[in-house]
């Protein structure tokens, strides 16, 4: 007897699908608190000038799904007839049996003969030829729209150059920042204004800074447990810490290293991949050598250590910060510096309840937080964001916003007691060619200007603060500008 018959895919396809009986969504699916990346979505799939398909990705627990089914529930509070509305797991096993066209048939034959539909696919890397089948779906149904997710970008990305240019978009769905968590926790939160930035601190006296720093005091206490578990939505709302680390191993490491990689490219020895993460967390913001990693894991070749770096990268637990050029200062030998996703990752990885008292071990953590959200800020725009090490002294700036054409944003993470920063430090030397300068501090009173023999000011911020004010910029419309 034949396991995927269509009966049973239309089994499935039920229990998936529970507004084609009730017309709604159920609230434990769908939650209230809505992502930065849903509203983002929803603007591409609503969007009546420039058809798109939608793509999001993503690591597990970010909150893809969640997204997705609130985007069903705002089509059927538009008006959108249930039937037309259709979610298909991917990541199911009856639906990994089962052919694309078949899941699709079923649909069709037994729910909604029209092809004005709105599809979304969960995690549909797991679909034979997904690529492809959107592809087709987008140029013979030009009434339907589709909205994806999956957790292996690259392939996703890939499948968009190839199969996908003009047809969908890719949406990069990161662990939440500090704003969204102090959101979704519904804190008292700092009396702000919506249009203030970063860098319009500099231009701001010492009184206006002190009066907003005192706002800002108000989710400082909050830091600790947002570095600890707080890039997650469902981890974040737990009551018991410890456990919400345990399920961040089991379901965002363990599921991902041993199963999701290496199904996806036939990896064969998870165990070297486990290897792999487990030293990159532990070097997590250094800059990384191939040589060192082959020579620490016992004679892993070159190319297996490329090839899961890239693999870990394309699953969303690392990113890989590469070297700037800046001024004509010569850049020293490209290597990149790696930063795990997110500090609660390298957390409950490491398994070390000491990290948060150890000066250098919190340095690493916070460097990590701030990359973290600086790249994800920048993600959509035409910017890099990287590092540099060079001159004569191979000095280095741990985070470069490379922008084309214009002058980059430079960033120092100096968390640590007094925050000294020497004449000759290179922030300091190449400030003058830089749009801002900012320097990222540990205690809640070390803000204000840092004044440079070149003249040219820059920012003392401390991180909690610098976190909060970059997703507040994100929230409010000034995405991709200067912060």
């Amino acid at each position: 007897m034949a396991i995927t018959t269509k009966e049973s895919i239309l089994k499935v396809l039920s229990a998936y699908n529970p507004w084609w009986k009730t017309g709604t969504v159920s609230p434990q699916m769908s939650k209230t608190y809505k992502r930065f990346a849903f509203h983002e979505a929803m603007k591409r799939l609503t969007d009546k000038g420039i058809r798109r398909s939608v793509v999001l990705t993503g690591t597990r627990r970010v909150g893809k799904t969640t997204i997705q089914y609130q985007m069903i529930e705002a089509l059927l509070k538009s008006g959108v007839a249930p039937q037309k509305i259709v979610f298909i797991s991917l990541d199911h096993p009856m639906l990994k049996l089962s052919q694309f066209q078949d899941v699709l048939e079923c649909y069709h034959e037994n729910i909604y003969a029209e092809q004005d539909v709105y599809y979304f696919f969960d995690e549909v890397q797991y679909a034979q030829d997904w690529d492809r089948w959107l592809k087709i779906i987008y140029d013979t149904q030009p009434n339907t729209r589709v909205v994806a997710t999956g957790s292996a970008s690259p392939a996703l990305m890939k499948g968009s150059r190839e199969s996908g240019a003009g047809r969908w978009t890719v949406i990069q769905v990161p662990t939440m920042s500090f704003y969204e968590y102090c959101e979704l926790l519904d804190l008292d939160r700092p009396n702000i204004a919506s249009d203030l930035k970063v860098t319009t601190l500099l231009h701001k006296s010492q009184i206006e800074r002190t009066q907003i720093m005192m706002q800002l005091s108000k989710v400082q206490n909050h830091f600790m447990r947002y570095l600890q578990v707080g890039g997650f939505p469902e981890l974040a709302l737990a009551d018991n810490d410890l456990m919400a680390q345990q399920i961040m191993r089991e379901d965002v490491v363990d599921k991902v290293l041993k199963r999701d990689l290496p199904s996806l490219y036939n990896i064969r020895n998870a165990t070297e991949l486990e290897r792999i993460f487990l030293y990159l967390c532990n070097v997590s913001s250094e800059i990384v050598s191939i040589e060192a990693i082959t020579k620490e894991l016992n004679g892993v070749s070159r190319t297996t250590v490329e090839n899961y770096i890239q693999y870990l990268e394309s699953a969303n637990l690392i990113y890989q910060s590469w070297p700037v050029d800046m001024a004509g200062k010569k850049v020293l030998k490209a290597r990149p510096k790696i930063y795990i996703a997110d500090a609660a990752i390298r957390n409950a990885v490491l398994m070390d309840d000491s990290v948060l008292t150890d000066p250098v071990e919190m340095g690493k953590i916070v460097e990590t937080a701030v990359y973290k959200h600086v790249a994800a800020f920048y993600y959509q725009y035409a910017t890099s964001v990287g590092y540099f090490r060079g001159g004569k002294k191979g000095k280095e700036i741990d985070i470069v916003v490379d922008y084309p054409n214009t002058k980059n944003i430079l960033i120092e993470v100096k968390y640590r007691e007094g925050a000294p920063i020497a004449d000759d430090d290179a922030i300091v030397e190449l400030c003058e060619e830089a749009s801002a300068a900012i320097i990222i501090t540990k205690n809640a009173d070390d803000y204000g200007v840092h004044n440079t023999k070149c003249g040219k000011d820059l920012l003392r911020i401390p991180a909690f603060a610098f976190l909060y004010l970059l997703g507040n910029a994100e929230k409010h419309g000034y995405r991709g500008m200067e912060q």
